[in-house]
């Protein structure tokens, strides 16, 4: 039996939101932040999950995330709004965008929010799932600092810039799609490059813009879009969909992360909301939906996209979350307990 601890979500949520608050976060921000951590650990998504406390503590505490902000909607017309974050952490101005949109979406159809000067986002698949479960077809977007070239190009300046989809269905979950537009999660990259291990052909450049298996080179240099050109000149419509609809940063203005900075980024979100029954009708979307996913699943192997994910959600709300002692012992350090 495994002797790594487990935290039931509630209290991993109380454990990272004391963590937070104890950095400078107000009550609002941590309690988000920290739910949102949580459910992407559950999700089994560790990279978005617990482990990014500390690093949303550093911010905090540089002053590259302002823990007084609150975010508000500063414009809007019909079906589209903007939200400004204040520079705080991303998750409440995320959760005010994703209230505006399913709002929105009810009176008029569609929605369309855009979120500017906010920060790292984590795990898109969190609000659009939510979305999906009150009947709305919803698509999230987020760009992030400069770590991939444009089409064409050497130099990085475009962010991985994730997208994520959600789909409702029938009696059933809904159908999650989330993916950042990199060939590999730099975050592979980074474990490589501390193993002293090479990385494979195609998944970056070097400071030259040369492609390059030396994992080291290739976090001085450009992480690769997947898919090639088709998959950067995706990124580059996350980009202005996310930054200039919005005001926000473009990636080439914004800091690195994984490097010390005084300058809170910038960054900008965009929630997409569609109501099917302002279109072919509720009832003519979750019936299409069905046959698209029986002809799938006609397929020995096929998984649902987002239905691992679900699994592991369940089986968290009931069992809890290991948590390594490490990572649980740095985060009672922080919180002070």
């Amino acid at each position: 039996m495994s002797d790594t601890p487990r935290l039931s979500l509630a209290e991993a949520r109380a454990l990272a939101a004391a963590a937070l608050a104890a950095a400078g976060a107000n009550p609002e921000m941590a309690a988000l932040t920290a739910a949102a951590l949580a459910d992407a650990e559950a999700e089994g998504q560790g990279g978005h999950g617990l482990s990014r406390v500390a690093m949303y503590v550093g911010f905090l505490r540089e002053g590259r995330a302002d823990g007084a902000a609150v975010p508000r909607v500063t414009h809007a017309r019909g079906g589209a709004a903007l939200v400004d974050a204040g520079n705080g952490l991303a998750y409440p101005a995320l959760h005010l965008a994703e209230a505006e949109a399913a709002r929105r979406a009810a009176e008029h159809g569609v929605a369309f929010i855009a979120v500017t000067n906010s920060h790292h986002a984590g795990a898109m698949a969190l609000p659009v799932r939510r979305l999906a479960r009150q009947g709305l077809v919803a698509l999230a977007f987020t760009n992030s600092p400069y770590a991939m070239p444009v089409p064409g190009g050497r130099r990085p300046l475009l962010g991985t810039n994730p997208v994520a989809a959600a789909f409702p269905r029938r009696n059933a979950a809904p159908m999650v799609v989330d993916l950042a537009l990199s060939e590999v999660a730099r975050g592979k990259i980074m474990v490589a490059a501390k193993e002293g291990r090479p990385i494979p052909e195609g998944w970056a450049l070097d400071a030259e813009g040369r492609p390059t298996t030396d994992a080291k080179a290739a976090l001085d240099g450009a992480m690769l879009a997947m898919g090639g050109t088709k998959g950067a000149a995706l990124a580059l419509v996350v980009e202005v969909l996310c930054v200039a609809l919005g005001g926000a940063a473009f990636g080439f203005e914004a800091d690195s992360f994984f490097a010390p900075s005084p300058n809170p980024p910038r960054l900008g979100h965009a929630i997409l909301a569609v109501d099917p029954g302002a279109l072919s009708g509720n009832d003519a979307f979750l019936d299409r939906m069905e046959a698209l996913v029986t002809a799938m699943l006609g397929d020995e192997g096929v998984r649902l996209p987002g239905a691992r994910r679900d699994g592991l959600a369940a089986r968290a709300e009931a069992e809890g979350i290991a948590v390594p002692p490490a990572l649980l012992a740095q985060l009672k350090a922080m919180a002070d307990v």
